[in-house]
């Protein structure tokens, strides 16, 4: 059975980002010091984004096993293989 692929960033915020870096790379040749600082700024800005993306995600998980007696062995199941994908695709980013 696949795994299912957790996405560490909304598609509509992936797009924007690879949209500005796009720019960032382009403005290089007129304005390098300025292409750096907008490269920190936008790394910074990916940060922040996947921490409250995974924070979401987080949340989501723990109400599948923080249920107490309620939880049975197929949702920890289903549970621990949503926290290996995310974690497995934290490490190869």
């Amino acid at each position: 059975m696949a795994e299912e692929e957790v996405q560490l960033l909304p598609s509509e915020d992936e797009e924007s980002f690879h949209a500005r870096w796009h720019e960032i790379q382009n403005e290089f040749v007129d304005d390098p010091r300025e292409a750096v600082r907008a490269a920190d700024m936008l790394v910074a800005d990916v940060m922040q984004t996947m921490a409250a993306t995974f924070a979401e995600h987080k949340q989501d998980l723990e109400g599948q096993w923080n249920r107490g007696e309620e939880a049975n062995t197929e949702d920890l199941r289903m549970a621990l293989r949503k926290y290996r994908s995310f974690f497995n695709r934290l490490l190869s980013a």
